[in-house]
């Protein structure tokens, strides 16, 4: 077997440099991806579970271009086929999916359009991510590696960092930052515009610079035999590359385990840790359906049995007022008087400053002049109370409710769109399921949102930083055990800060077991494995990357109501701490990695 030459610095550069591109598509995906569903319509709290589409296709996607991929040899070379055939389809969908609110669709219309169109991107994002990781391990000797793969998570990182402050750039720069309901932004849309260019120039670059070695060179250089028919005797069955995988790979794979696992905890829970530590957020009841005769219904949006709307996303609408023991249906009140007219509600929906109600349902007020103006013309004198009441407390009798998915109205018809629908009957007034959860709504959950992005980049610039100092740290199990160590602490002091600024401190050391992540797992494993099967291998070793991720989404939120209370706010701040347990049992799982062991013949 031939000895694999070293490489320039800027010939390791080429071979990861289209990394850049890609992940700018994955860190505008990762950052946008909640706020795109929640402008098209869809619920906050199911929010989370759209997250498992992603390491879901990478489970599927992966190995298959991995194991293709070994087997694959063409004009355009090994690997280079797949990097043009998922960037490609990138570009396209990522032309589409800021754009899911703009066709005049339905909600769930909308959304399904997203949901496909997030497919999609996810699984061309991998497609086209894969392939720089088996380059590395194809043409770069065993001495290279570790640096090969640090360029790699620098390249990694720095398009982490510009995917992240796009948004807020082109803010600066004048870019409409709100829109049209169910209509994504301008900033989010140009930002998936741009990321989209870079990644088709990134690709182009690569293409011009990479070229793959021709099959028979390869195989010397990676100890392929081939028979008389030139067929490679490595088997490419996955099953059976399993069972004949190093030790090392499944070493290594658990230690993935709880990487992944604390990083998928840090993506959901991190908005509701740092708003509610550092930026005091405050907190609201949130209606997730109604207890009505013994039994409980779950629906944000409910109707009466004539399609009149009474609760639309988790809150109650106004039915009316009630005063001096009478009781006005009514759109709107203002009360009359003070230095200003002071509106109660209106179209329904009581008034909220920076996303708090300005007035509680049941709970009696008085008008500062004793006067009420209803629905624009009624004024009622001489008030010595009025009560906000919502349509449940006028229940007397029988009712048809209509419990629904999804609501919404079609700007263009005023059409009432419902998914899921069950029709009740209930015999006696209905209670609200209630919980507590932070406003969103509110100025402090905002800045905070806004504050979590600039301490993703700062994770994002630790990582590049310490991945520049893991080569020269002597050992790679005591640099990797070491970097998941400051990563774990980073959690831990992330869920107890309530210093905005304290908070760099945290960030920069899970930037640490970031960058670790990215370039320990794949230097240790492709120096376990033999030439012909390093793609499938590979693809498959994205499973530990993947399955931690859908185990996080599935079990995360049983795991915060096991440890909080119903009536109570979660405690989101404890799930950065779990993470960071997550993260030290990673460093302790390092110890049984045994490097430079070899695949079984």
């Amino acid at each position: 077997m031939k000895t694999k030459p070293d490489l320039s610095f800027w010939k390791l550069w080429n071979l990861s440099f289209g990394f850049f591109g890609v992940q700018i598509a994955y860190a505008l995906q990762s950052a946008n991806v909640s706020r795109i569903f929640a402008t098209l319509g869809a619920d906050p709290h199911d929010l989370s579970y759209f997250w498992i589409l992603p390491p879901l296709m990478g489970l599927i996607v992966q190995p298959l271009v991995g194991s293709s991929s070994d087997k694959t040899w063409n004009r355009f070379g090994r690997r280079l086929p797949y990097l043009i055939a998922g960037a490609v389809v990138a570009v396209l969908v990522m032309c589409l999916l800021p754009n899911a609110g703009s066709f005049a669709l339905s909600v769930s219309s909308a959304i399904i359009v997203g949901l496909i169109a997030l497919m999609l991107l996810d699984t061309s994002i991998n497609m086209a991510m894969q392939p720089f990781k088996m380059l590395v391990g194809d043409m770069v000797n065993e001495k290279q590696k570790g640096l090969a793969y640090s360029i790699q998570s620098f390249l990694c990182n720095a398009g982490s960092i510009v995917g992240f402050v796009f948004p807020f750039l082109l803010t600066w720069l004048g870019f409409k930052n709100t829109a049209a309901e169910g209509v994504i932004p301008q900033t989010v849309v140009y930002s998936f515009y741009i990321g989209a260019a870079i990644l088709l120039l990134c690709v182009i670059y690569t293409m011009a610079k990479v070229k793959e070695w021709p099959p028979k060179l390869y195989a010397e250089y990676n100890g392929i035999e081939e028979d008389k028919e030139g067929e490679k005797k490595e088997s490419s069955n996955l099953f059976k590359l399993l069972v004949n995988a190093p030790k090392t790979f499944w070493t290594v794979g658990l230690v993935q385990f709880f990487c992944w696992f604390a990083f998928l905890f840090m993506w959901t829970y991190t908005n509701g840790t740092i708003a509610r530590n550092a930026f005091d957020c405050p907190e609201t009841v949130t209606i997730n359906g109604i207890v009505a005769d013994g039994n409980t219904y779950d629906a944000k949006n409910i109707l009466l049995g004539d399609s009149t709307l009474i609760i639309t996303h988790g809150k109650a609408l106004a039915a009316g007022v009630e005063v001096n023991g009478k009781f006005y249906p009514a759109s709107s009140v203002v009360a009359v008087g003070g230095v200003n007219n002071d509106t109660i509600f209106t179209d329904h929906k009581v008034v909220t400053t920076n996303g708090k109600a300005n007035y509680t349902y049941g709970e009696e007020y008085k008008a500062p002049s004793g006067k009420l103006l209803i629905n624009g013309f009624e004024v009622i004198d001489s008030v010595a109370s009025f009560r906000v009441m919502d349509y449940l407390s006028q229940f007397k009798d029988k009712e048809n409710l209509i419990l629904a998915g999804i609501v919404s109205h079609d700007p263009h018809t005023g059409e009432l769109f419902l998914d899921e629908v069950e029709n009740v009957t209930i015999s006696a007034p209905a209670e609200y399921n209630t919980s507590v959860v932070l406003n969103t709504e509110s100025a402090e959950y905002n800045d905070a949102g806004n504050w979590v992005g600039i301490l993703f980049a700062i994770q994002a610039i630790g990582s590049v930083l310490w991945a520049c100092l893991l080569p020269i740290i002597p050992g790679r199990k005591f640099s990797y055990s070491l970097s998941l160590v400051l990563g774990g602490i980073g959690f831990v002091t992330a869920g107890y800060f309530t210093d905005p600024y304290m908070l760099f401190i945290s960030f920069a050391l899970i930037g640490c077991a970031w960058a670790a992540m990215l370039a320990w797992p794949f230097t240790i494993l492709t120096n376990s494995l033999k030439g012909g099967n390093i793609g499938a291998y590979l693809g498959l070793f994205n499973c530990s990357i993947c399955i931690p991720q859908i185990i996080g989404a599935l079990v995360g939120g049983w795991i915060l109501s096991m440890i909080g209370s119903p009536d109570e706010l979660a405690p989101q701040y404890m799930m950065m701490i779990i993470a960071g347990i997550s993260l030290f049992l990673g460093a302790v799982s390092v110890v049984f990695i045994k490097e430079k062991e070899t695949v079984k013949e």
